[in-house]
């Protein structure tokens, strides 16, 4: 997930051919539709109270909320939007991994 989001966040990152940009938006929606319900299994085992629940569900309600986003018309409206999914990949992965250590 990690590598997949640095394709397109890293500082040196070049810009994807169109082809390769339509893949990255499929990958990427992919990875958060298949690690939201990971998370919110994970999170639902721990108390309400729990901070690092509470920030992942957060980031979840976040991850939804860009699965909604239209993904663009023109390449340059696109590549923003996969730019947002990249970093709610990077969220989640965060959030999975914070609450692998707090279960």
């Amino acid at each position: 997930m990690r590598e997949t989001a640095t394709l397109l966040l890293a500082p040196d990152a070049r810009e994807p051919s169109p082809e390769e940009l339509e893949s990255l938006l499929l990958a990427l929606r992919g990875m958060i539709e298949s690690a939201v319900p990971e998370i919110e299994t994970i999170a639902a085992r721990l108390p309400e109270d729990d901070v690092p629940r509470t920030c992942a569900l957060a980031c979840v309600g976040e991850a939804r909320m860009r699965l909604r986003l239209s993904p663009g018309e023109t390449f340059d409206q696109r590549h923003v939007v996969a730019q947002k999914l990249a970093l709610t990949v990077r969220s989640l992965a965060d959030h999975c991994w914070a609450l692998g250590r707090a279960s």
